[in-house]
């Protein structure tokens, strides 16, 4: 059960970095919860593990990760898009 609230919590993590960035993550709901894992991985590698923790994910600084993530593959795939 502890695995499904973390697969929830980090969709919706990858989600609101998605709609905070105004960029929709790439594959949808596989990709917002690959975004919010890796962005909480990130996040907490560079902020640690403070605030409040949800579903085994430190929320403030998973979120930022998610954030920035999410801005970078967005300028990754839209410089792809140009070049092709």
């Amino acid at each position: 059960m502890e695995f499904l609230w973390s697969l929830i919590v980090g969709g919706i993590i990858g989600w609101l970095a998605g709609m905070i960035v105004g960029r929709d993550v790439p594959f949808g709901i596989i990709g917002n919860i690959i975004a919010g894992f890796i962005g909480a991985w990130l996040g907490s590698l560079i902020l640690g593990d403070w605030g409040p923790v949800v579903g085994n994910f430190a929320i403030i600084p998973a979120l930022i990760g998610a954030i920035v993530l999410v801005f970078v593959l967005s300028l990754i795939f839209k410089s792809m898009r140009k070049a092709s």
